[in-house]
């Protein structure tokens, strides 16, 4: 049977509860990171291998693929085996897969090795919020559960500035290396100081649940993936995403009336409270991932800036974020989740109206603090949405209950990213979207900074993409007078269309996100009576 409050602390020293919350961050902080690190170097990537878009962009959808298929097992894994032992085994998988990929020497087996760090990273990051959960009591659960969001946070706008810098002095490798000593001291921790709670009975293999699971999972991130290349109305899109959701549905009739002991618990959905914080969730995390999607584009490829600037520019995200988590989660305690939600959907409607209002010279001092006030949104909604769903929970099903709500949140993630690519790019015309395809290819074997809007220290009049200006300088002084017009006309009319792009993408999460404002008006908390950790829980079967 499980216990419902904190193991008995030893005196003197660190408290074993802020033990296992180090032991978790450190862990779990090197998989979120892993997530943004490796976009960064993207290009670098292309060039060192000669690969193609398509061919390269494996690197990236291969560990999405990875870890998302993963993840929905982890819970049932953390069950049958122990989660400590699971936990740190996914935690040395990834590791071992970090280290490979620093090693690779082609791009197939780097692809290969990022599907292991994906394997690995799908199995642990669930299971580590479970574990807080046992160590601390329930009115200091919002608390730590705070104090573990800012890896959640600071770990994706981190990894540009990382990967940025380390690509810029030539090091590309080494973003991959540098998880290696992470994960080992992780390990470590965990072996020393997560306790190694096991369920009262291990539950049996559901072989239907698991295959289902894989394959759905699979196939929907998968369609995510090609999205951005074929379209959501291509082809290929449109039978992987049908394909995927069909053997979904099929999963969950299996889990819900097949299997004697379903791999992935479902009826978690039937408490109100966890069904509702999972979907404001969900919009949390579009919000949060759209960003950090949508603004590198913006600044490198619009606004001329290097990684490693973006990077430094996105830490506003974070810098507020880092501060607005851990203090919403000690008002969770206090006042429940409701009036912290609303608060913070409020700013975060507000913020996306005005980032869909930014255009290709808007001052980059005000595009700083709209980061800065997103983050402070972000801060106050993404992991109150979590630990009111977990919360609402039975400690003996929190594995599965974790397991459940990062494979869905991730899923949503995917697609939306996907869904927010194709809205940018559905803006351009057939010659403009020409355009910049080939401008995209051409700029990849070129350091110099260059933005189709704007490009810092050059006058608009001589806003060339590099090399332009050579060539032009071997045509008559007429024609080539002609073809610079040309040329600026074209990049005019590419950064106005993708503006509007910008504006639709960020519109789409606008009215997303009024509509998890009045969701969160529903959850529990102030100003209506506010029980702590365990008020919205729905009994377990069986009296529990």
């Amino acid at each position: 049977m499980s216990v419902e409050t904190a193991p008995i602390q030893k005196r003197g020293g660190l408290e074993q509860k802020w033990k296992v919350l180090i032991s978790v961050m450190f862990g779990i902080f090197m998989v979120i990171l892993d997530s943004t690190i490796v976009n960064i170097a993207f290009p670098t990537l292309r060039l060192e291998f000669g690969a193609s878009l398509a061919d390269a962009q494996w690197v990236i959808s291969v560990y999405v693929l990875a870890l998302g298929v993963t993840t929905p097992i982890s819970g049932y894994l953390a069950d049958r085996f122990g989660i400590k032992r699971v936990y740190l085994f996914g935690l040395g998988l990834f590791s071992l897969g970090s280290f490979l990929c620093g090693v690779a020497p082609s791009l197939g087996l780097l692809v290969a090795a990022r599907a292991l760090q994906g394997i690995g990273g799908g199995i642990a990051q669930p299971l580590g919020p479970a574990q807080l959960y046992r160590a601390f009591p329930p009115k200091e659960q919002g608390t730590a559960l705070g104090l573990f969001g800012i890896a959640l946070v600071v770990a994706p706008a981190l990894g540009p500035i990382l990967g940025g810098w380390l690509v810029d002095i030539g090091l590309w490798r080494a973003i991959f290396f540098v998880n290696v000593p992470i994960g080992i001291i992780g390990v470590i921790l965990g072996s020393r100081f997560l306790p190694d709670y096991r369920t009262g009975q291990r539950p049996l293999f559901d072989p239907l649940g698991l295959i289902t699971a894989i394959i759905g999972f699979g196939a929907v991130l998968y369609a995510a993936s090609i999205a951005e290349n074929f379209g959501w109305s291509g082809t290929f899109t449109l039978l992987a995403l049908a394909f995927g959701f069909v053997v979904l549905i099929v999963h969950a009739l299996v889990e819900l009336y097949a299997a004697k002991d379903p791999m992935m618990d479902l009826r978690l959905f039937s408490n109100p409270t966890f069904l509702n914080a999972s979907i404001v969730g969900y919009i949390a995390t579009v919000a949060l991932f759209g960003a950090e999607f949508l603004m590198p584009i913006y600044l490198q490829t619009f606004r001329g800036r290097t990684a490693l600037d973006a990077g430094i520019i996105l830490l506003g995200v974070a810098a507020t974020s880092a501060i607005a988590t851990p203090l919403a989660g000690r008002l969770y305690d206090k006042i429940g989740p409701r009036a912290i939600m609303v608060t913070g959907f409020v700013i975060l409607c507000i913020n996306t109206w005005q980032l869909a209002e930014i255009r290709g010279t808007t001052p980059m001092s005000y595009i700083v603090f709209l980061l800065a006030l997103r983050g402070l949104a972000i801060g106050l909604t993404l992991q109150t949405s979590y630990v009111t769903a977990l919360s609402s929970i039975h400690l003996d099903v929190l594995p599965r209950g974790s397991s459940l709500l990062n494979s869905t949140r991730f899923v949503v993630q995917a697609v939306a990213v996907a869904a927010l690519a194709t809205i940018l790019v559905s803006y351009y015309s057939p010659d403009v979207k020409a355009q910049a395809d080939q401008m995209q290819d051409s700029l990849v074997t070129v350091t110099t900074p260059f933005g189709v809007c704007e490009t810092p220290g050059i006058a608009a009049q001589d806003n060339l993409p590099p090399g332009t200006s050579a060539s032009l300088a071997s045509l008559p002084a007429q024609a080539a007078q002609a073809a610079k017009t040309k040329i600026l006309d074209e990049l005019k009319l590419v950064c106005d269309q993708t503006m509007q792009g910008f504006d639709a993408a960020y519109k789409l999460t606008f009215y997303a996100s009024i509509a998890a404002l009045i969701m969160a008006a529903f959850l529990p908390g102030w100003p209506g009576k506010w029980g702590g950790r365990g008020s919205t829980q729905t009994p377990m079967p069986g009296g529990h």
